[in-house]
């Protein structure tokens, strides 16, 4: 029985399968990974990414933080693609109780997904930090400028920058889903990212399958390991 044999029957055995994702979801789809060889850490701006990135950045320097933001954060024309798409199709036929992701792009929801767990936020909700009037990220794309309200408040997004701690119950809910699961799938991260790369720590099955194009520290955890695009590998995938 070849990999992708194995990885169909454990799907179909699976009753309780939840999904932990990071940004090789979303190569596939058009938008750029931080770490990978093309990936934003490797384009040149005046300040390293991970720095503009940061709560420090955003609040000492929040012009050049939108201006960075807006250009290579609001991929908005990017769509679901075959890794979105079944793992929905996967959550319809009852098999898949959760997606956790690292991604703040939207695509699981835009794909169909329900239950999403969004650990480091998401670019389409953004509040005044005065008033707390929601605005969608086709409106912070249209603003010039740092976003200012209609109150006068200046509009911050729901995502976790660098130096920020991730939402309580977020975390909450991904390790309860986690720890119950059936079935773990990891896909298109480096699993080098803490302490979102910790959750994985509370699985306690024996089906855990890794899907990823390059090796990660945890490879030799896994029970099922398929170095492939996660995008091929989920379109060949039957519900």
């Amino acid at each position: 029985m070849n990999n992708m044999e194995l990885f169909q029957k454990w799907i179909d055995e699976s009753e309780n399968i939840v999904f932990f994702g990071g940004a090789g979801v979303s190569t596939e789809s058009g938008i750029p990974d931080f770490r990978s060889v093309d990936g934003l850490y490797n384009q040149k701006y005046d300040y390293p990414p991970e720095t503009i990135l940061s709560h420090t950045f955003y609040m000492e320097k929040t012009d050049e933080f939108f201006r960075f933001y807006r250009d290579k954060m609001l991929e908005l024309d990017a769509r679901p693609n075959a890794a979105h798409l079944k793992l929905a199709e996967l959550e319809t036929a009852g098999k898949l109780k959760a997606v956790v992701t690292q991604n703040i792009d939207g695509l699981h929801q835009a794909a169909g997904s329900k239950k999403v767990l969004e650990l480091h936020g998401s670019v389409h909700r953004n509040y005044c930090l005065r008033c707390g009037k929601f605005y969608d990220a086709r409106q912070i794309k249209a603003m010039e400028g740092v976003p200012i309200c209609d109150c006068g408040g200046q509009i911050k997004p729901d995502v976790v920058l660098y130096e920020e701690g991730l939402d309580t119950d977020t975390i909450r809910e991904s390790i309860s889903c986690i720890s119950s699961a059936d079935m773990l799938i990891i896909g298109g991260t480096s699993l080098a990212v803490y302490p979102a790369a910790g959750l994985i720590d509370y699985y306690r099955g024996d089906k855990l399958v890794l899907i990823n194009k390059s090796a990660t520290p945890m490879d030799r955890r896994a029970n099922l390991l398929i170095q492939d695009s996660i995008g091929k590998v989920f379109s060949q995938l039957k519900v």
